[in-house]
């Protein structure tokens, strides 16, 4: 994301802060005391999230932790303030209804709203919980080698203040469930913060995947922005096998992991799996399915994508249906198969509302 993007989008966030701020301060009916008292908790809310990244390297963990949880939780919910108040503004400006009067400093609105939003997140809140299983059988055109591999892909866990071990644990448990031949990880272990992953000792619960040929991964974004350098020492001390613009050769087919596009100068697709033998199956990992030609073009046979996280919440569902090609689930082009994953963890606040968290396990025919 160039400079002006950023700078624009940070102003965008600004001015839907400001407008929230001002549309809770006019309809809170708790007198100018409770207002102030009000408003104070909100501005807290706002800035809980900025000051989890601001200061994560210098606050305690716990501390940092709570901070992100809250002000995360806070940005999901800012979204359905934000479209509520909107339309409360579109009838306002039809001059059809007095509108006001049932809205500003209104108990019986304010006690609606707070009821509306705590059904809606807590609705989320619970489908995050529920992990979808999502299998699917795929042949290979190549030759025929008469071989099966169980695979289990996963991606965008987001490991650090707001996912920890429990979490954790209870995934590889699912994983280890499937008894798979091997586990890909399309990026994104991290989240924004390597400092929780470390001190946790994430790495000694991630060793605890049980598969025949090993697990395998691929960089996400969240990586970079966390610390790639830190990220790949510890994703090698999780006994996971980092595939950056690079292959393996495992069980007569190819797994390649692409770097992820924050790597301006990353390896081209073509470049990439020039070295390999084009008769046996590929496996590519690439986190971003920002141009799914490229695997179709060069003989790529699964591509296992992540990123999009099919928006986590709606209406950012509609959003990213419209950026990519395909945004979530399970695709051809000619003879590439294609599986774009919600991911199984999340980022931000835990809540999932149009979208779902999933595994996926794929019998791959080959």
């Amino acid at each position: 994301m160039k400079i002006y993007q950023i700078t624009i989008f940070l102003l965008f966030l600004l001015g839907c802060c400001a407008y929230i701020s001002t549309r809770l301060w006019q309809i809170v009916p708790f007198g100018q005391v409770g207002k102030i008292i009000f408003g104070s908790l909100v501005i807290f809310l706002f800035l809980a999230f900025i000051l989890s990244f601001a200061l994560g390297n210098i606050l305690p963990v716990g501390l940092t932790t709570v901070l992100y949880r809250v002000g995360s939780t806070w940005f999901f919910i800012c979204i359905y303030l934000l479209m509520v108040f909107l339309i409360v503004d579109i009838i306002r400006l039809t001059h059809l209804v007095n509108i006001d009067r049932f809205v500003f400093a209104n108990k019986y609105f304010f006690s609606a709203l707070t009821i509306l939003i705590t059904i809606v997140m807590s609705f989320g809140y619970i489908k995050y919980q529920k992990k979808d299983r999502k299998e699917l059988t795929i042949n290979v055109a190549k030759i025929k080698q008469d071989k099966q591999l169980r695979i289990v892909a996963i991606s965008d866990l987001h490991l650090g203040y707001g996912i920890g071990n429990k979490e954790l644990n209870s995934w590889i448990k699912l994983i280890n469930n499937e008894k798979p031949d091997i586990v890909l990880i399309a990026g994104d272990l991290i989240d924004t913060n390597l400092k929780p992953v470390l001190q946790r000792n994430m790495a000694a619960n991630l060793k605890r995947i049980d598969t025949k040929y090993g697990v395998f991964a691929a960089l996400g974004n969240h990586e970079y922005i966390s610390d790639r350098d830190g990220c790949i020492d510890f994703i090698n001390s999780a006994n996971i096998t980092l595939l950056q613009d690079s292959g393996i050769f495992v069980s007569d087919l190819y797994i390649l992991g692409r770097d992820d596009v924050s790597n301006k100068s990353r390896k081209e697709l073509a470049q990439l799996i020039e070295p390999f033998d084009k008769t046996k199956a590929i496996i590519l990992l690439d986190h971003q399915p920002i141009n799914l030609n490229d695997a179709a073009q060069n003989n790529v046979d699964l591509q296992i994508s992540g990123h999009t996280h099919r928006g986590q919440v709606w209406p950012i569902s509609w959003i990213t249906d419209k950026i990519f090609e395909v945004s979530h689930g399970y695709y051809q082009k000619s003879d590439t198969h294609y599986y774009i994953t919600s991911g199984l963890g999340i980022w931000g606040g835990k809540f999932r509302i149009g979208s779902r968290s999933e595994y996926v396990v794929i019998n791959l025919n080959y």
